[in-house]
This record gives C-alpha cells, sequence and structure tokens, in this order.
C-alpha cells in the first residue's frame, strides 16, 4: 500500500490510490490527494464538491448522479468534470472508497443522458 506525507500527516492508500482509512479525510489530506492526482488548487467551489460527495456517500453509500452534486453545491451542471476533469478523481480526492466497476460503467453513460 502506498504511504504518502503531506504536512506532516501520514496518509495511507491503496493500490488504486483511495484512502485507506476514511476517518482520516480532512481538508489537509484532500489537498495532498489533489497534489497527488494533479487536480491542482483546491478552491471553496472544489471543496464544496468534495464535502457533498462525501456526505452524499455517507447517506446513500453510492456514487451520486453529478448533475445532482452541482445542484445542491449551486454550481454549474457539469461543475464535477469542469473542475476535476474526471469525476473518479473527485472521489478520490474526497477520501471515499473505489466506487466499482458499476460506477464506472455508469459514468460513461451518463454524460449522453441515460
Amino acid at each position: 500500500m502506498p504511504i504518502i506525507e503531506y504536512a506532516g500527516l501520514t496518509i495511507t492508500l491503496d493500490d488504486e490510490g483511495y484512502l485507506v482509512h476514511d476517518e482520516d479525510w480532512n481538508e489537509t489530506v484532500a489537498r495532498a490527494l489533489a497534489e497527488r492526482e494533479g487536480a491542482g488548487e483546491l478552491t471553496s467551489d472544489k471543496m464544496d464538491i468534495l464535502k457533498f460527495m462525501r456526505s452524499y456517500y455517507k447517506e446513500y453509500n453510492f456514487f451520486p448522479i453529478l448533475r445532482f452534486v452541482c445542484k445542491n453545491v449551486g454550481q454549474p451542471k457539469n461543475c464535477v468534470t469542469e473542475k476535476f476533469i474526471e469525476p473518479v478523481i473527485a472521489w478520490k480526492i474526497a477520501g471515499l472508497p473505489n466506487p466499482g466497476d458499476e460506477v464506472n460503467m455508469f459514468r460513461k453513460w451518463e454524460p449522453l443522458g441515460f
């Protein structure tokens, strides 16, 4: 398992780059993960997306529909892809577990409206 050091923190990831211990997540950890994923600075808009994804997952235990994320954080309908390019990158930075193959297949259809 990869371990990264950032701002005095030791962060353990799985082999695919997902945070091993969800309870370790905070904004500093998010910055470390964003840097690792090449996602740039975590602005307040980006952080709102990440926090919403985390709260949605905690309530429903599933990857949210991207437009629903944007609507609930008061951003344009494509906010996740505009801010993070790839939604799974946002998911990783939010410190959530690997969403699995089913979500990866679903994500491929979503931009087409299915």
